[in-house]
């Protein structure tokens, strides 16, 4: 479960309070530790229930949805929570804040929660609206804030990144578990009552925490000044036309209003998106052709990127719907819950991210960026083959316990050789002018995986999973095979954009 990004502001000119009272490190970061411990809570407490709530029977207490559109709802949700991060992170560098686009993203975020507790659908929508523009609002800026604690060549700053993380992972461990349990005791709603106290924790550490980060995300980095109005307002123009002609195509190709067309709206503005942002790239005047060159190379990193997340997000969709309609939960002679599988990735995480540490270092920091990407997206792609083979295998019975396990821990894998190097490789890749963008390029890659999974699971309604899984996996094997191949090409591109003669060294 590895997210965020390195900040890139410093505290030249502040000084923190109680700087190394939190394990050596500023006692602002416990205030964003447990921020982001019990905002993920939250989040992922919701979405190991969500599928489930949208699609069970309203006898037992859910919206009675069809499966394909329960999945493609759950996953062009996961689009516009990474489409809506671009959005928060411009508003905060530009008008709020980071310290503010938090607060305020956990108060519309907390809302979401308890209206998903309101036992009516038509508050069920608003709550999953609400959490998924409150998301945006905070994700990108938690992480930029935990940047702001430290100086650029202060030796903590990865430690502090990694404690971070480490609040991120405990906390989606968690959530599943007890959220499934409330589910279990008093219904769907008790489940997204425990996501929204889950929430208001979070929002009560970050209030009473404020005095800890010694002003980090007070000031916007690039606040707007003037001059920039007029570009601002043709910003905000094109994306309201944007959204306006997403809807009305998907109108025109659904022939009506249904929930169908919110899907593939948000699909289009998903996929539209990282198309806008390379176009503007290439043709900004402030983009050398040198830099060009570069951002060339980073288009197959992308392509890469968004068929990896394409592939791990469907956790909380499809493998979602494989826990509960094909598979055997019973272990030992105990029940498990099909929310326990969402605790199995963040538990990898914690187990397996030292042991990839002790790797990348004895391999000094071996393979390059490129090789980490394409056997990102093989284990990835793997997984499904894995899971397809078994589906095959198991046809007509369920199958075993053990085999989404084993699927997420393939994956879990992928992540570890994929993620930590992502936003680094896009940031330096990223033409200068846009180097301050580059996070909200590394998300874009996210939400149209996701996307994409929503236009699958609607057009292979009625393709079982061995073929679903089955040709997800050999497309997405066949990227891989030709990421490896031209990973040398790319390797060349991201040594000629260092910055410095050690920084290209790393790419070996």
């Amino acid at each position: 479960m590895s997210e965020g990004a390195q900040g890139a502001s410093t505290t030249d000119e502040r000084v923190l309070p109680r700087d190394r009272a939190f394990f050596g490190h500023p006692m602002g970061l416990f205030t964003l530790f447990n921020t982001e411990l019990w905002e993920r809570f939250s989040y992922y407490g919701m979405r190991a229930i969500l599928l489930f709530y949208l699609t069970d029977t309203a006898a037992n207490g859910g919206l009675g949805l069809p499966e394909a559109t329960g999945e493609a709802v759950v996953a062009v949700y996961g689009a516009a929570v990474y489409l809506l991060s671009v959005l928060g992170g411009w508003l905060a560098d530009r008008f709020i804040g980071g310290r503010r686009s938090v607060l305020y993203g956990g108060i519309v975020i907390a809302a979401g929660h308890v209206a998903l507790a309101v036992p009516n659908p038509r508050f069920s929508f608003l709550g999953i609206v609400l959490v998924a523009l409150g998301t945006g609002l905070l994700k990108p800026n938690v992480s930029s804030m935990v940047g702001e604690l430290y100086h650029r060549d202060d030796p903590r700053r990865d430690s502090g990144f990694s404690i971070y993380y480490m609040g991120i992972n405990i906390g989606s461990l968690l959530a599943p578990l007890l959220v499934g349990l409330a589910r279990d005791w008093g219904g769907y709603h008790a489940g997204f009552a425990v996501a929204a106290v889950g929430m208001g924790i979070s929002l009560v550490v970050f209030v009473m925490g404020r005095r800890l980060l010694g002003g980090a995300g007070d000031v916007p980095p690039n606040p707007m000044t003037v001059a920039d109005r007029a570009g601002a307002v043709r910003i905000v123009l094109a994306v309201v036309v944007g959204v306006l002609l997403a809807v009305a195509l998907a109108w025109v190709v659904g022939g009506g209003f249904t929930v169908s067309t919110w899907i593939d709206a948000l699909s289009y503005l998903a996929f539209a998106a990282p198309i806008a942002t390379f176009w503007v790239m290439f043709r900004s005047p402030k983009v050398s052709e040198h830099e060009k060159q570069r951002l060339r190379a980073y288009i197959p990193l992308f392509v890469a990127a968004m068929l990896f997340w394409m592939i791990f997000e469907q956790a909380s969709s499809t493998l979602s719907s494989f826990a509960k309609n094909r598979t055997d939960l019973t272990v030992g002679g105990f029940t498990i819950s099909p929310e326990f599988y969402q605790t199995v990735n963040p538990a990898s995480i914690v187990l397996l991210a030292p042991v990839f540490a002790w790797i990348w270092t004895k391999l000094d920091d071996r393979p390059p960026t490129a090789v980490k990407f394409a056997l990102g997206l093989t284990f990835a792609a793997l997984s499904f083959v894995f899971l397809a083979g078994m589906s095959a295998v198991f046809e007509g019975e369920k199958a075993p316990w053990w085999v989404l396990v084993v699927v997420y821990v393939i994956q879990t894998v992928g992540e570890l050789c994929l993620s930590p190097v992502g936003l680094a490789a896009t940031t330096l890749l990223a033409p200068r002018a846009f180097r301050g963008q580059a996070m909200a390029l590394w998300f874009l890659a996210t939400s149209a995986g996701n996307a994409i999974t929503a236009q699958l699971v609607q057009a292979t309604q009625d393709v079982g999973d061995t073929a679903y899984f089955g040709w997800i996996g050999i497309v997405a094997l066949a990227v891989a095979g030709g990421m490896f191949a031209i990973a040398p090409w790319v390797t060349r591109h991201i040594k000629a954009g260092a910055e410095s003669a050690s920084e290209a060294a790393l790419q070996h």
